[in-house]
């Protein structure tokens, strides 16, 4: 039901009552009677109206701005009062023909004529009669026509159904009246009071909201039954409607609620974080915001930041989305986007460190000393990922070492033996709970630089799992030609892998996947001979395990022959580590006679 019209149903006010009180009826049967026998004149001079539809009986105001309609409400009201009142067919017309209006109107009594302070004219209608226009016989100075009664069909008095009809339209016009928040409870008093059948359907089909050409229809129709089971339906609808609206807005509002309660607790929250002296939420994104400013990233980079950053602004900080996406921007901005150590490709230097470290090995660090140089010269990362290969214990990493304390690079070791999980090296989506990056990326964030010596350590080892094939992850990295975007499932973000220097190691060539083995250098390291291996005990082993009991050179001194013997006697090895066993062994000895004197 319409929310202005409810209230100008009569020109008295509603008075207050009890629930027990008695009903004051609005239009008796005594008024309806009187109505019906008031004969209607042959002419009359005819109101169109825009928006509205004016039933018998009922009341409302119309505001009057075009001058037809001014001049003819101050004719009416100063002779008998009586107009026709019909719709217009459009709406939109200013100054509607014979052709524009509706054949079926209601014949009004003006009540009271109000004038506006801007010229308009307001008058108060009351409907008496439906009449049907015969013929138009005049539009100036405004439209005058001749009419004829229009006879309305009423059903028995003795007709259950129609009574039943009738009910049910006063307890749905209550329930809708009950439904709507900005009709007011008194309504209900309205719908009560009347006792007339006709006015009942009139008033109601009055303040529906329907259309004009809906409301037109129900008052074209002439049987008064069949009217109000149309009137029946009309507000089965609009009741639907109401109750739907009103459920969508409760949920709604506790929707709303719940938003404005975890706001005020959230600002609770950050009230108590900074009386204790600890960052809010929002200073702590403010301060990734401005440390985001800082970091040298590309356009593309920089957007998808903000756009993460403006994603955990909108989160619950209770959630545990919150603390995935924190932990998220943390590594975005922990990541050493184009962030480089300079190199120094000094190949003098270089050799003295690899000559200082290893001995033998000559051909080793030869190769290295040609890749340094092609480094030098192109000063880019595109040659083949050098894979160091041969028996345990021959010096494969530690070559890595040598290598980035000559360029004066950051030096990050990885271990893959064993290594099973596909996750480890293109790391988890980060929608799981628990989500990390792989350990390329975490690695990287470790050396602070995008240009470390990266060494992944026993390449050969890496083994199958039910979580994807970490040989098949690897291929990215080590390809020159596309780990210039590493994709890590974290990150989902490309990341510039083509600065780092990979060396791998390996045991085993063979156990390595051959499309992984297809994209490195691999330069083979034998084992030393005792010539090699006495003189590595001599300067590396000997004074290394020496310091390492806490004992000096005059506690302990091993001669050449004695390093010979230990060498030719007790290891058969390629490498050197079951030797420097022997050497910790004679020395804890000489540390156990030491420590008795």
């Amino acid at each position: 039901m319409s929310n202005h019209k409810i209230l100008t149903i009569d020109n008295l006010s509603l008075q207050e009552f009890d629930s027990e009180a008695e009903l004051i009826p609005l239009l008796t049967p005594e008024d309806e009677e009187e109505m019906n026998n008031e004969e209607l004149p042959v002419s009359l001079p005819i109101l169109p109206l825009r928006n509205t539809v004016l039933f018998p009986g009922v009341v409302i105001p119309i505001s009057a701005g075009r001058d037809k309609s001014i001049k003819l409400i101050n004719d009416a009201n100063a002779g008998e009062k009586i107009i026709g009142v019909v719709s217009q067919i459009n709406e939109e017309d200013e100054d509607p023909s014979k052709e524009d209006i509706h054949k079926i109107g209601t014949v009004a009594r003006i009540l009271r004529v109000l004038k506006m302070p801007d010229g308009n004219v307001t008058v108060i209608l009351q409907g008496k009669k439906r009449f049907e226009i015969e013929e138009v016989v005049s539009e100036e100075p405004y439209i005058t026509a001749t009419i004829k009664e229009v006879n309305e069909e009423r059903p028995a008095e003795n007709d259950t159904e129609f009574t039943a009809i009738l009910d049910s339209v006063k307890e749905l016009a209550i329930q809708i009246i009950k439904e709507s928040p900005n009709i007011p409870s008194e309504a209900t008093f309205a719908i009560k009071n009347i006792e007339s059948q006709s006015f009942l359907i009139n008033f109601v089909s009055s303040n529906m909201n329907l259309s004009v050409k809906e409301k037109q229809d129900l008052l074209s129709i002439n049987g008064l039954k069949e009217r109000a089971l149309e009137t029946l339906r009309y507000m089965n609808i609009e009741l639907q409607k109401l109750e739907l609206k009103n459920d969508i807005q409760s949920k709604v509002r506790f929707d709303l609620d719940q938003q404005q309660r975890e706001y005020f607790l959230h600002q609770q929250m950050k009230t108590i974080q900074e009386e204790l002296g600890g960052v809010s939420q929002e200073e702590e994104m403010d301060e990734m915001g401005q440390k985001a400013k800082t970091k040298k990233w590309d356009e593309k980079t920089q957007k998808h930041f903000e756009k993460e950053l403006s994603k955990m602004r909108r989160m619950n900080p209770q959630s545990p989305d919150f603390g995935i996406q924190r932990n998220y921007l943390e590594l975005f901005l922990e990541l050493p986007w184009g962030e480089y150590s300079k190199d120094k490709f000094d190949l003098k230097f270089a050799q003295k460190v690899l000559d200082k470290d290893h001995f033998g090995l000559e051909e080793v660090k030869k190769r290295m000393i040609e890749h340094l140089a092609v480094l030098k010269l192109r000063n880019d990362m595109k040659s083949p990922i050098i894979c160091l290969t041969g028996p345990p214990g021959v010096g494969k990493t530690s070559i890595g070492r040598s290598v980035a304390e000559a360029l004066g690079r950051e030096y990050v070791r990885i271990s893959l033996g064993g290594l099973r999980d596909e996750a480890e090296i293109r790391g988890h989506r980060k929608t799981y709970i628990g989500a990390m990056p792989g350990r390329i990326i975490q690695s990287l964030k470790k050396a602070g630089t995008s240009n470390p010596v990266f060494i992944l350590d026993e390449i050969d080892k890496l083994s199958n799992g039910n979580s994807g094939d970490p040989s098949s992850a690897l291929l990215e990295v080590l390809d020159p030609e596309q780990n210039s975007a590493f994709y890590d499932n974290f990150l989902e973000m490309g990341y510039d892998l083509s600065k780092v220097m990979f060396i791998a190691t390996s045991n085993n060539m063979a156990a390595i996947q051959p499309a992984l083995r297809d994209r490195m250098e691999v330069i083979k390291m034998s084992g030393y001979t005792i010539e090699e291996k006495v003189e590595i005990a001599k300067r590396h082993l000997f004074p290394k395990q020496l310091e390492a009991h806490g004992l000096t050179a005059k506690d302990l001194t091993i001669g050449k022959k004695q390093l010979e013997k230990i060498v030719e006697g007790y290891t058969r090895e390629s490498g050197v580590r079951n030797l420097e066993t022997k050497i910790a062994q004679v020395i804890r000895n000489a540390a156990k006679a030491v420590a008795m004197e």
